[in-house]
């Protein structure tokens, strides 16, 4: 039962020991709400909404913060202040973030911190590292203050780089660095900036930079010293990198594992938007429901690349759709059963054994699908006790995933399913095949049979009536 997870820190897979027995504090960089959400939000979102809920049926207690940078250079240049305030654009595009989260089941963090609620917080982290020697106003007069990388010897170790081949910070003017590549902890505001993205501070008026925030809402949260950091992979240099770097130096344990989801790509390329090839969440949900939708970035390890192309969604359909058909042919048939009932049912040893392996989704979904062709082998020999353990079994670990197929929160009115859908056109031709049988008008009964069969749906006389399924 022991968790382990690949920490990118030291670069192995690792036991999970958490600090608080049967506790665990996992802060995660959420989003920079400038623009609406591409899918690659949602795909970072829904790991560690997975590694939550993993979490969670172990028997843990799990903490979970997910930050909003709610000020920031992009949230400024988004604004032009005459139709929008900056501080309205942010909080209609965190809105929108939550929405889309909330259509993909992902859960709320236990905190969801806004960067601009905790600027005292930051100013303090600040004054440490001035005091300690790690951070110094800029020389030139303005409120700039820089966090000092040749005064901290440990630089460069999450990502494993040498501070020489670093390439200059560029998170703000280089005025009054001692070094290209120190890194901006408060930054003066400009005259073309609104005062209201201006706070007070010891160094003059100004606006934190982009990684004390998270330094700050993290320790404010979770403390100096919490279990996991997680991000996406285009985060560990430079935010992550200066995150524990600016924490360590002001005396801080900070976090005791890091973990990095792997990107979305499109056709072999990484989105942008100069290359216009950046695929919303709004678009990418209205494409199909919800679940596959869920489903299809879900099903990846987590720390590999999803490369979308067209297509991907239409085969994660029909994954999914394999489990809804058992699940309700299951249901159906052992209906007026001593199996009806379904009782509390842990997972299969196996699908456990890939959760806790660094979270090893794949392999944790092969065990629902050999689970689903068994449970539809029990059917067609009627062994019904068979049948409901394999539909025990798949009701569980759909459940663990948040992608059961018969859960309330799917069963939404708005949407039309496609196995809905299926399992309607199925009914009506099944009717008439009644219909067609009780006329004594076989030929036009085998036909319908026939039919289904070519479209690849096994149909299947049973003592309640017919039964039907998908052949795999």
């Amino acid at each position: 039962m022991t968790v382990r997870l690949y920490d990118s820190k030291s670069q192995t897979l690792e036991d999970f020991v958490p600090l608080v027995d049967g506790r665990v504090g996992m802060y995660v960089c959420g989003p920079t709400v400038q623009s609406s959400p591409h899918i690659g939000h949602l795909r970072s979102a829904l790991v560690y909404d997975q590694w939550s809920r993993w979490f969670e049926h172990r028997g843990y207690r799990v903490t979970l913060v997910r930050n909003v940078t709610d000020i920031d250079d992009k949230i400024l240049a988004a604004s032009d202040g005459s139709t929008e305030e900056w501080w309205a654009l942010a909080y209609r595009v965190e809105l929108e973030f939550s929405a889309h989260y909330a259509a993909l089941g992902i859960r709320p963090p236990t905190y969801e911190p806004r960067a601009t609620a905790s600027v005292e917080h930051m100013q303090a982290l600040i004054a440490r590292l001035i005091e300690r020697g790690h951070a110094y106003p800029a020389s030139d007069g303005s409120a700039d203050v820089y966090f000092d990388t040749k005064s901290w010897g440990r630089y460069g170790e999450l990502t494993h780089q040498d501070p020489d081949d670093m390439a200059a910070a560029t998170d703000a003017d280089p005025r009054g660095k001692r070094d290209p590549r120190d890194f901006a902890l408060w930054k003066t505001r400009k005259d073309s900036e609104p005062a209201s993205a201006s706070w007070a501070s010891p160094w003059g008026d100004g606006r934190p930079g982009w990684h004390i925030e998270c330094s700050a809402m993290s320790a404010r949260y979770l403390g100096d010293h919490f279990d996991i950091h997680g991000g996406g992979l285009d985060l560990r240099f430079p935010h992550h990198e200066n995150e524990l770097t600016q924490s360590a130096a002001a005396g801080a344990e900070f976090a005791n594992y890091w973990v990095h989801n792997g990107l979305v790509t499109v056709d072999g390329q990484k989105m942008s938007k100069s290359i216009g090839n950046s695929i919303f969440a709004r678009d990418f949900l209205a494409s199909a429901r919800p679940l596959v939708v869920r489903y299809y970035l879900g099903a990846a390890h987590y720390r590999s690349t999803i490369d979308y192309h067209e297509g991907s969604l239409v085969e994660a359909e029909a994954a999914l759709d394999r489990i809804e058909v058992f699940l309700r042919r299951a249901e159906r048939r052992l209906a007026d059963t001593r199996f009806a009932s379904i009782a509390d049912a842990s997972v299969p040893d196996a699908f456990a054994a890939a959760m806790d392996d660094d979270l090893a989704v794949p392999e944790a979904l092969a065990v629902v699908h050999e689970r689903t062709r068994a449970g539809n082998a029990a059917l067609d020999a009627e062994d019904l006790e068979g049948a409901a353990s394999a539909r025990r079994d798949v009701l569980a670990m759909t459940d663990v995933l948040g992608i059961n197929p018969l859960a309330p929160e799917w069963q939404s009115t708005d949407s039309t399913p496609a196995a809905g859908a299926l399992a309607t056109l199925v009914a009506s031709l099944l009717e008439q095949r009644d219909e067609a049988r009780a006329t004594r008008d076989f030929s036009a009964a085998d036909r319908i049979r026939d039919d289904l069969a070519a479209a690849g749906i096994h149909i299947e006389d049973t003592p309640t009536g017919p039964d039907w399924r998908i052949e795999q």
